[in-house]
């Protein structure tokens, strides 16, 4: 449980963050269970001179930001693209899940060190479980290697997927997240390869993918459009999108009109939020509130 009189400081750290609903989420339910709790976003876009040097890389301005973020009294950080892989080299220590992916989305900040966690496993296989209930997972393709494709792939094969096929423009990326999760689960089959292959993935045939996750930022706000030919979706397929602003992608809106069944990024966002925030603050949240406000700051347009 959280000290009483206990008061938590928490950022959101990645590119383009203004606009999440994460930071109000938690601050909501928070205000519920009587916590003190601030939590604001730091984007990566618009880091202060003060502490990033024209000239570093990602890498120096992670560094940077978490020992700001330590020195200042921080209480953790959530992380997001594209720093939810490269923030493995600046902790001291890293949960054994989210050693096992090599992707972090929660750091907490205590005694003058640096653990990691990842929350996101546990919320997309919360959000697949109550919103596609039955999906096949005979054979399912995630389109993304990065930190939120290796949290889906992991939840994915945890739920019993059979075989799993991981598409990015980088196919040695994906090769190598597909590698990385093969001893965990001896039962299945993993593979990665180019996103240039999902045509021949998704096309009907005896082998064809039963099921597609879209785990790239493709789609975001920042980042609008689709990630693959809309013709090659099937009435067989079901869809999932881990963006959920917009929480309406323009994959979800293809997919329903090809017949789809399908799942929106909100079911992630909400389990991802409610265990980060156990972790941070040491309370079990309430989830059905924090769907309940998740679905009011969707109405308000936040």
């Amino acid at each position: 449980m959280s000290v009483v009189g206990e008061s938590y400081l928490v950022g959101l750290l990645g590119e383009g963050v203004l606009p999440s609903l994460t930071p109000p989420l938690h601050e909501r339910e928070a205000d519920e269970l009587g916590l003190r709790y601030l939590y604001r976003p730091v984007d990566l876009l618009a880091v202060p001179d003060a502490l990033h040097d024209p000239g570093d890389d990602l890498d120096a301005t992670l560094g940077r930001l978490l020992g700001a973020a330590v020195d200042l009294g921080f209480s953790a950080l959530n992380i997001t693209h594209p720093a939810k892989q490269r923030i493995l080299d600046h902790l001291d220590d890293v949960s054994p899940s989210a050693a096992a992916i090599g992707s972090v989305n929660t750091v907490l900040l205590a005694g003058g060190r640096r653990v990691g966690h990842n929350t996101d496993v546990t919320g997309f296989a919360s959000a697949l479980r109550d919103g596609l209930p039955g999906a096949d997972l005979g054979h399912v393709v995630v389109i993304g290697a990065g930190g939120a494709g290796a949290a889906v792939a992991a939840a994915l094969l945890e739920a019993g997927a059979a075989r799993l096929t991981i598409a990015d423009l980088d196919a040695a990326r994906a090769g190598a997240l597909a590698s990385s999760l093969v001893p965990r689960f001896p039962a299945a089959t993993a593979s990665g390869c180019s996103s240039d292959a999902l045509p021949a993935l998704l096309r009907d045939h005896d082998d064809a993918a039963t099921g597609l996750v879209n785990a790239s930022f493709t789609g975001m706000h920042t980042h609008p459009g689709i990630p693959l030919d809309p013709g090659l979706l099937r009435p067989e397929l079901w869809v999932a999108d881990v963006v959920y602003r917009p929480l309406d992608t323009e994959l979800l809106r293809a997919a329903r009109a090809a017949g789809c069944r399908t799942l929106d990024g909100g079911g992630m966002a909400i389990g991802q939020a409610a265990d980060a925030f156990r972790l941070i603050t040491e309370t079990e949240p309430d989830r059905e509130r924090m769907r309940a406000h998740f679905a009011e700051l969707i109405r308000e347009g936040r």
